[in-house]
């Protein structure tokens, strides 16, 4: 039974993450800019798309975790997901 569970989870966890891939509409590399450069470049590319659609965001800048957290939220934008690989920051943000 566990083990069914388990599969199924990660089959629907399988599909978000494609899911969610194919609907990056624009990428933006911010990598190498201190505050407040990244999120003035994210505000400028995130007014470029369509409510609902998704911009990636590469940042070096440790201090746009909570940057980026806080514009978001004031702006009504959903970071869908962010993460970290090899000193890079990843931001996914759904315009709202």
């Amino acid at each position: 039974m566990l083990h069914g569970k388990l599969i199924d989870c990660l089959q629907q966890t399988n599909l978000r993450i494609e899911e969610f891939q194919m609907n990056i509409t624009q990428t933006l590399d911010a990598k190498g800019l201190a505050c407040p450069m990244p999120i003035v470049k994210t505000k400028k590319a995130i007014d470029k798309i369509n409510s609902g659609e998704v911009l990636e965001v590469l940042v070096t800048d440790k201090g746009a975790l909570n940057d980026f957290k806080a514009w978001a939220g004031a702006g009504g934008h959903t970071i869908v997901e962010q993460k970290e690989e090899a000193g890079v920051l990843y931001f996914y943000i759904q315009k709202a």
